[in-house]
């Protein structure tokens, strides 16, 4: 199974094109956040399980302010499920790897 396209670091400018198409889940991060080092490997096995059906992105929000202002990301980690480009779910705090599958299987 290709983890090609799951796990990628993404910026500002590049935010509305990875997100225009299909499904992607968006980590909104930091490094020094100890929660946020906890969800890392909760998305890497998510990853592996979701296959084509989705694409996980990280978004460091030290060093890209603009997004996360843009979709009043006031805690992190915060994760925002998106289907084509609308975002359709929000999480705060460390989530699972069973509630982020079931939420993108249920959005597929």
């Amino acid at each position: 199974m290709s983890q090609d396209n799951v796990l990628n670091n993404i910026n500002d400018s590049e935010f509305s094109q990875a997100i225009e198409k299909g499904i992607s889940l968006v980590d909104f991060w930091a490094p020094w956040c100890s929660p946020c080092r906890m969800q890392g490997p909760i998305l890497e096995k998510l990853a592996g399980q979701i296959g084509e059906k989705a694409r996980i992105y990280k978004m460091n929000v030290d060093e890209n302010q603009m997004t996360p202002g843009k979709f009043q990301v006031s805690a992190i980690p915060t994760l925002i499920l998106f289907k084509d480009g609308q975002a359709v779910k929000h999480f705060v705090g460390v989530q699972d790897e069973k509630t982020l599958r079931q939420s993108i299987e249920a959005v597929a």
